[in-house]
C-alpha cells in the first residue's frame, strides 16, 4: 500500500473537517455546486464518485470468480450477511429509533427522511474502502477482490428493488425510474467501462498495461474519495453545526446497526471455522457501507438538504473511527481462527500467485 492508502482514514477524517469548514466558509460557492443538477442527479458528485470508483472497476478481474470454489464459505457468509440480513436489520433499527424510542424528538417528516437514508446505507455494501480494511487485517487482497466483484455484480440487480421495497414498506414513495437511474450511473457504467477497459489493455500485452494503468489511477481514486467526503461534508455543514443533537440520534441506531452486524457475521465465521484472511475481509465487507451510492441516491430522490441525505453523511461520519476499531478486534482476535490460507487466483498478468 502506497501513502494514501495506507493513511486513507486520516485523509478522510481531515476531508470531513475540510468539507464542514469550507462549507461554513463558502456556502454560496457550495450552493451553487449543489444546484448543478441534470435529472436531479449532481454532476459534480458524480462525476468524483466515478472518478473514485472507475480505478476500482478496472483492477476486478471477473475470471477469478471461478476460483472462489476453493474456499466458498467465505463468499456464502459475505452474501447472506450483505443481502439477506443487514438490509432488513438497517430498516428494522430505523423503524425502532425513529417511529417510537426517538418518537418526540424528531417531526415524523424528518423521522421518515432518516430512516430512508439509514434504509439506502443498509443496501449499499462496500466496494472501495474494503480493500483499505482488508489490508490492515492482513486479510487475503485475491479473495477480497473475488467477493468485491459478486458484490457488485449482485448490486446491479439487488440495489434497486431491496431499496424500494423497505422504502415502500416504510411508507415512502420513491419513483423507480430514479432507482434504476443511481444503479445504471453509478454502478453499472462504471462495471462496464472497467470490465473494457481491461480487455482491450489485455490484448497482446499479457496484463502489463492494465498494472501500468492502475499505478498510475491509484492516487487520482483517493483523490474522487476524498473530495467527494469534502462536498458532501461542505453541503450539510450548516446542519452539522447548529444540529448536533441530530446528528447523535442518526448517529447512535448507525453503530448500533454497524457493530451488531459485525458480531453477527464474525460469529458466523468462527461457526464456518473460515480462517483468519478470509473471516476479516467477509465480516469487513458486510460491516462497512457503499455511501457515495447511498448519498448520490439520497440526493437524487430526497434533495441535498434533506434528512435522507444527511443520514447517509452520519454514515460517514461514523464509519470510520468504528472500522478502525473493528480493526483491531480482528487483529486482536485473530488467533480464534485457524491459520490463514494461501488462495491461488489468476491475477492480471495472466499468472497465479498466493497469498
Amino acid at each position: 500500500m502506497g501513502i494514501f492508502e495506507r493513511y486513507l482514514s486520516v485523509w478522510v477524517g481531515m476531508s470531513i473537517v475540510l468539507g464542514v469548514v469550507l462549507g461554513l466558509w463558502q456556502p454560496d460557492a457550495f450552493q451553487m455546486i449543489a444546484d448543478f443538477e441534470i435529472a436531479h442527479v449532481n454532476i459534480v458528485v458524480a462525476v468524483f464518485i466515478w472518478v473514485m470508483i472507475y480505478p476500482m472497476m478496472v483492477q476486478i478481474d471477473f475470471s477469478a470468480i471461478k476460483d472462489v470454489g476453493k474456499n466458498p464459505k467465505g463468499l456464502v457468509l459475505t452474501i447472506v450477511i450483505n443481502w439477506l440480513i443487514k438490509p432488513f436489520t438497517m430498516a428494522g433499527l430505523g423503524w425502532l429509533f425513529f417511529n417510537f424510542i426517538f418518537a418526540d424528538l424528531v417531526d415524523p417528516a424528518s423521522a421518515q427522511e432518516y430512516i430512508a437514508g439509514m434504509i439506502l446505507l443498509g443496501v449499499a455494501p462496500c466496494t472501495a474502502m474494503v480493500f483499505v480494511w482488508s489490508q490492515l487485517t492482513k486479510g487475503d487482497p485475491n479473495y477480497t477482490l473475488v467477493q468485491v466483484s459478486v458484490n457488485d455484480v449482485i448490486m446491479i440487480f439487488a440495489f434497486a428493488p431491496i431499496s424500494a421495497f423497505l422504502l415502500g414498506v416504510s411508507d415512502i414513495q420513491v419513483p423507480w425510474e430514479t432507482l434504476l437511474i443511481s444503479v445504471v450511473l453509478y454502478v453499472l457504467l462504471p462495471l462496464i467501462a472497467g470490465v473494457l477497459t481491461r480487455k482491450i489493455l489485455n490484448t497482446g500485452h499479457g496484463g502489463q498495461k492494465v498494472n501500468q494503468l492502475l499505478s498510475t489511477m491509484k492516487p487520482w481514486s483517493v483523490i474522487g474519495l476524498l473530495a467527494t467526503v469534502i462536498l458532501l461534508f461542505g453541503f450539510q455543514a450548516n446542519t452539522i453545526v447548529s444540529e448536533p443533537e441530530t446528528i447523535g440520534l442518526i448517529a447512535i441506531p448507525l453503530m448500533l446497526q454497524t457493530y451488531g452486524i459485525f458480531i453477527i457475521a464474525y460469529l458466523a465465521a468462527i461457526w464456518l471455522k473460515l480462517p483468519h484472511n478470509i473471516a476479516a475481509p467477509a465480516c469487513l465487507i458486510g460491516t462497512s457501507n457503499f455511501f457515495e451510492l447511498a448519498v448520490a441516491v439520497a440526493i437524487s430522490l430526497f434533495g441535498l438538504h434533506s434528512g435522507a441525505a444527511l443520514a447517509t453523511v452520519v454514515g460517514v461520519l461514523v464509519e470510520v473511527p468504528v472500522m478502525l476499531s473493528l480493526v483491531y478486534i480482528i487483529n486482536r482476535t485473530s488467533h480464534w481462527f485457524g491459520a490463514s490460507q494461501a488462495l491461488e487466483v489468476k491475477t492480471s498478468t495472466n499468472t497465479t500467485r498466493t497469498t
